[in-house]
């Protein structure tokens, strides 16, 4: 019981906990903050098979920003309940776009699921990729390619 508990605590979290409380006094920074190699873990719900991965999420500010590790217990909380990769990546986005109300938002999800791993296929090292976008990265593709090329290392 007590492994249960913990592998699916998320359904006893409320991310807005999280985020309602940001940090106005950034001295007019603007630009993109970006927090990459999020390790997460998750249960597939079709399977309840494993699913692992890292989460990278950038935003612009709309004024004050939160404190980073927020942004990775948005992840574990959803993570940490019955999931498929595409309604986390939707989760995550839609409780920082709630709640921060950022001039953009980027999320990309990485995941090898077990489910691929262990069973039908059984393709072992396989990853799959999820991304959405809200504001300036939706409408800027140049911003796209700037949270992609962040992500992957660079410098841009």
């Amino acid at each position: 019981v007590k492994s249960f508990a913990e592998l699916y605590g998320g359904y006893f979290e409320d991310p807005a906990e999280h985020l309602e409380r940001t940090f106005e006094d950034v001295g007019g920074f603007e630009d993109m903050i970006l927090v990459r190699g999020i390790p997460f873990h998750s249960h597939c719900e079709h399977h309840m098979l494993p699913f692992i991965g890292t989460a990278h999420i950038a935003y612009y500010p709309n004024g004050g920003v939160v404190g980073l590790s927020k942004l990775a217990r948005v992840v574990d909380i959803y993570a940490n309940r019955l999931q498929t990769q595409e309604n986390l990546t939707s989760q995550v986005v839609s409780a920082i776009d709630e709640h921060l109300q950022p001039r953009g938002l980027a999320v990309m999800l990485e995941a090898e699921h077990q489910c691929m791993t262990m069973r039908g296929v059984q393709k072992a090292g396989v990853s799959t990729i999820t991304t959405q976008f809200t504001g300036l990265f939706r409408d800027d593709p140049a911003e796209q390619a700037r949270f992609l090329t962040l992500i992957r290392g660079g410098t841009r």
